[in-house]
């Protein structure tokens, strides 16, 4: 089952051939070889990554062996040369030594993106996981399989934690995202008692709350009642057919389920406080990508276009043998998006807090998105 018709990889060759939102492009698919500070495998987002910033933003970059690019502990080089990228280093946090009262590691329980984003999934399991329904991107469990995380994060946990990281490491947003429970909140209810907790402990902390659309609408308002600033439905595609080989329990979800959801959280969080990921590279139609990033961008939702990173531990590796997207496309896309996003005055650093405020694991914000 080869799900990515795009089966070559990006094909720059050199990074002073190319604008430097193009070799930001080659970073996000190709990667690089070495390993920064703080890094992360396995989760239920891109993953296998390491953070730095790169020319004063957040980025996220795939760890790959087979990379042109080398990080050698304070620069990028392409091929042993610099690539003339400022590159900020982004040192393990120090709340990663801590441990709560009942001897859980906090690094277990959340961890850092970027050099100021605190990020937790409270729930590591999916009612969606098993083979012939798990979305074929996702090794939401995994981490919790090599005992990397907890099944389920108390808020008092979260609290304590959330604490120590804005004191000690000067975070300052928080993003709450969750496997999805079989009730019809679709785990939002644990997420709201989660944000009510850590707004308890931080009360100043921006939080963003990540959830599949509830089947009760009222939940949103009850996770903005919760504290919660801003909040990611996340559909990852809009076309049906690439949802259904990709994601076939969450294409269970009707796309007009997400639009409603989508509707009522821009009436309740606000206009660009909601978002939702559009993943480049499973299939879909680049023009039907970016008329339909369009359509999100009107309804004031925040279309995070962002690159399909194939990663170990996922259905797309280890059985598809599925391949990034090519770089064109990617560029042409985000520049596309991006360009939308400025003529509707909308931007990622405008969100008070989740994944387009800190833009890592997308190049819109490269491009004025």
């Amino acid at each position: 089952m080869a799900l990515s018709p795009n089966s070559t990889s990006p094909n720059s060759t050199s990074p002073n051939s190319t604008s430097p939102s193009s070799t930001r492009v080659d970073l996000a698919l190709l990667g690089i070889r070495g390993r920064p500070p703080l890094h992360r495998t396995a989760g239920a987002g891109p993953s296998d990554d390491g953070h730095l910033v790169i020319d004063g933003l957040n980025a996220a970059i795939p760890r790959n062996p087979q990379s042109p690019y080398s990080f050698d502990g304070q620069k990028i080089l392409f091929d042993g040369h610099e690539t003339g990228l400022d590159v900020e280093v982004i040192e393990r946090p120090k709340f990663y030594d801590l441990v709560t009262v009942d001897g859980v590691p906090y690094e277990k329980l959340a961890r850092l993106h970027g050099r100021n984003v605190l990020a937790t999934t409270v729930v590591q399991t999916c009612i969606r996981y098993s083979p012939d329904q798990r979305c074929r991107f996702c090794s939401i469990e995994e981490s919790l399989r090599a005992g990397a995380t907890t099944a389920v994060k108390r808020p008092g946990e979260l609290a304590e934690v959330a604490r120590a990281a804005v004191r000690l490491d000067g975070v300052t947003q928080m993003v709450m995202t969750t496997g999805t429970s079989a009730g019809p909140d679709r785990g939002a209810r644990h997420l709201a008692r989660c944000v009510r907790a850590v707004k308890e402990a931080v009360p100043d902390l921006p939080i963003q709350v990540q959830c599949e659309p509830p089947a009760e609408l009222s939940v949103i308002s009850e996770l903005r009642e919760a504290g919660a600033d801003a909040i990611g439905i996340h559909v990852e595609s809009l076309d049906d057919e690439v949802r259904r080989r990709w994601m076939p329990g969450k294409a269970t979800v009707p796309l007009h389920q997400y639009r409603a959801a989508w509707r009522e959280a821009v009436k309740v969080f606000g206009r660009n406080q909601v978002s939702t990921y559009l993943l480049v590279g499973l299939g879909e139609d680049a023009e039907e990508l970016i008329a339909g990033a369009g359509d999100l961008i009107e309804m004031g939702v925040y279309p995070f276009v962002v690159p399909f990173r194939p990663h170990p531990g996922t259905l797309a590796v280890d059985v598809d043998g599925a391949h990034a997207p090519d770089a064109a496309v990617v560029e042409k896309v985000s520049r596309e998006v991006a360009h939308k996003l400025r003529l509707a005055g909308m931007a990622g650093v405008d969100q008070k807090a989740g994944c387009t405020a800190c833009g890592a694991c997308g190049v819109l914000q490269n491009m004025g998105g």
